[in-house]
């Protein structure tokens, strides 16, 4: 059984998503001038901004495809994935900075994680330092699965950057930083 799509993502029939239908988040974004500038960005290039959203779309489905396809052997869907990838690369990661890391409700987090220390993908331990806390880490099949996983987006990604040439790469990190919310940059400020 596929996994199921993420909980927003919505479309008619055909699977796309209709223009009339408004996000139901748009009066915080509107209320931030978001949509404002997106308007102007639109009206500015229109075409050149609606194909690099397909292309954005189209993108994404893919790179989560090839994953869906591994995760799906485990009856695992992307939170899964999402969960398994950032305990990898922060072993020792509390459920609170995952949280923050996720940006998904705790009872959200409380099933995956249920499911995968259920499951013996994840493991808990107490903090060293301070008992009451608790620190996350991934099985040694679980780093197995994170590897995989990742070997099989990277194959993607790699041959996109060695087609497009390191200057294209170069933009399209920057591009994906200025996407994201201003709060999660510093993360990339080191790198």
């Amino acid at each position: 059984m596929p996994p199921a799509p993420d909980s927003n993502e919505s479309g008619s029939e055909s699977g796309l998503v209709t223009a009339a239908a408004a996000p139901p988040n748009a009066a915080p974004l509107k209320a931030a001038g978001v949509g404002e500038r997106a308007e102007a960005a639109l009206r500015h290039d229109e075409p050149g901004l609606r194909q690099a959203m397909e292309l954005l779309f189209f993108a994404y489905r893919d790179f989560t495809g090839d994953a869906d396809r591994l995760l799906a052997r485990y009856g695992f869907g992307r939170a899964h994935h999402r969960t398994i990838y950032f305990v990898g690369r922060n072993p020792g990661i509390t459920v609170g900075d995952l949280l923050a890391i996720l940006k998904i409700t705790k009872q959200s987090l409380a099933r995956v994680l249920g499911e995968l220390m259920r499951g013996g993908f994840v493991v808990q331990r107490a903090d060293s330092r301070d008992r009451r806390r608790r620190r996350l880490y991934l099985s040694d099949e679980a780093m197995a699965m994170e590897r995989m996983l990742s070997e099989a987006q990277a194959e993607r990604l790699g041959a996109a950057i060695a087609a497009a040439g390191p200057e294209a790469a170069r933009g399209f990190r920057a591009v994906l930083r200025e996407m994201i919310d201003a709060e999660d940059r510093k993360r990339f400020d080191q790198i």
